[in-house]
């Protein structure tokens, strides 16, 4: 390379060093609230997401379960193999700051023809119809970043990997709620099952009651046939229960990655912080793995708009080789005679596929827009979910303290019906209706008390909890 040449690229790098391209990596305007709808009017600014999940769930069994899950769900399995493969391509894209240098070794031989100009040179020079040539050296070469598309495709693979681990932790806060949700279920239907049992051994002792009356010609037949229809009816329920809890065990051992077992329960009683502060709505970015993944997002999309504006501008490459050369293979290794060494730079402006790259800058730029608006939709989705688990929450509240009352009042409606039977100041269709009612009303309390555990998982789960 001359001194002109050398002169020409100082100015080069000289004058694009200014116009290197800009990333914006700030978030997008999005409208948040300063309060969830519901949220109770003394919460302070603190959020529960931010306890460990041991911390939220405090059954024993329950906590065992989801460790086990943590462990050997094959999904959480699956996503360290993503982060792993996420980090080795990070690792590779850092050495795209490096220059490639290769080494080479050739040997060949050329025998021109003999009218031609080189066989003529050949025969009268050198007394020989070909020639040899032997090299042994190391070829560089280096892209210089001047419009940052290196620098961007470090930022794109950066962020590409973050979101390999944003993905763990939402696999993980799923699977803990998972996990939360079948357990609780399967203790509403263990309740459920006790129900039944209680109301089979409640409808056969009015059943023998009635059987006795119509023995002593009190009641007809008809009186026995709808006693054995209820107590049939609470009995049918049973096969129906258990089937659903060992559907429930298998799929609670499924999700543990564990073969499909007993599922162990050790209390009915359920208990979660005394205090559910769900924060500010803003706390959502911090702690939800769904938004901070459309935020890496984001930074990709920009990334990428980057680099495909930078393929827009020319490329300043330069190349060196060096090493030893000679046509005869006793002087090859001939130090310092051999030595041969070559440096260049070059200018590349792509031409005739212009339009190609404006194009992918153009769709680039259109991915960008549709990342934001993903972005605020995930936003606006994240604070929806925690204002639909609080309205759940207060509202299942409200409904089992109604319906807990509602079913005191009908078992002591049951027992007085059987009371009056007995003493023949009521008929047989009172007790049945009454032990029919009490039935479905214990029943229905059960499934309110498994839909306001499932909420309260919810809400953990919505404001990004259980991941960390």
């Amino acid at each position: 390379m001359n001194k002109y040449t050398g002169s020409m690229l100082v100015l080069i790098l000289l004058m694009t060093g200014s116009c290197k391209i800009a990333t914006n990596t700030k978030l997008p305007e999005t409208a948040i609230a300063g309060h969830f709808r519901y949220a109770p009017t003394d919460d302070d600014t603190a959020t529960f997401a931010a306890l460990h999940w041991d911390e939220f769930f405090t059954d024993a069994a329950l906590r065992r379960l989801i460790d086990t899950a943590l462990h050997n769900n094959y999904d959480m399995q699956i996503a360290l193999k993503n982060i792993e493969a996420a980090q080795v391509q990070f690792r590779q894209v850092k050495w795209n700051y490096t220059p490639v240098i290769a080494a080479q070794v050739t040997t060949s031989t050329n025998r021109p023809s003999d009218n031609s100009l080189n066989g003529i040179s050949l025969s009268q020079f050198l007394h020989t119809n070909h020639i040899e040539d032997y090299s042994a050296g190391l070829t560089l070469a280096w892209e210089a970043d001047i419009w940052g598309k290196i620098r961007n495709q470090r930022k794109s693979a950066l962020a590409a990997y973050l979101q390999t681990r944003e993905a763990r932790k939402l696999i993980q806060t799923n699977i803990v709620s998972g996990i939360a949700q079948g357990y609780y279920n399967l203790m509403m239907l263990d309740e459920q099952l006790l129900i039944a049992r209680k109301n089979v051994t409640l409808t056969d002792s009015t059943l023998q009651m009635i059987r006795l009356q119509y023995n002593a010609g009190m009641v007809t037949a008809l009186a026995v046939e709808y006693a054995v229809s209820q107590q049939l009816t609470a009995a049918a329920l049973i096969p129906q229960m258990e089937q659903n809890i060992a559907l429930q065990e298998n799929a609670l051992s499924i999700l543990s990655g564990v073969l499909p077992d007993t599922i162990l329960r050790t209390s009915d009683q359920v208990t979660f912080p005394a205090k559910l502060n769900t924060g500010i709505p803003a706390d959502l970015l911090r702690h939800r793995p769904d938004i901070k993944n459309q935020e890496l997002a984001l930074v990709i999309a920009r990334a990428n708009t980057a680099i495909n504006r930078a393929s827009l501008y020319p490329s300043l490459r330069i190349t060196a080789a060096g090493g030893v050369n000679a046509f005869k293979a006793s002087s090859w290794f001939n130090i310092p005679a051999s030595l041969f060494g070559t440096v260049a730079g070059s200018l590349a402006e792509p031409l005739l596929q212009h339009r190609e790259l404006k194009t992918r800058y153009t769709i680039s730029k259109i991915e960008q827009e549709k990342a934001v608006l993903v972005f605020r939709q995930t936003v606006l989705n994240a604070i929806g979910e925690v204002s639909d688990a609080l309205v759940r929450i207060e509202k299942l509240r409200t409904s089992y303290q109604v319906s807990s009352s509602r079913v005191k009042t009908l078992q002591a409606a049951t027992s007085n019906a059987n009371l009056l039977f007995r003493n023949g100041m009521a008929d047989y269709l009172e007790v049945i209706t009454a032990e029919s009612n009490v039935l479905q009303a214990e029943l229905e309390l059960a499934a309110i008390k498994r839909s306001e555990y499932s909420a309260m998982t919810d809400l953990y789960k919505a404001l990004g909890g259980g991941w960390n």
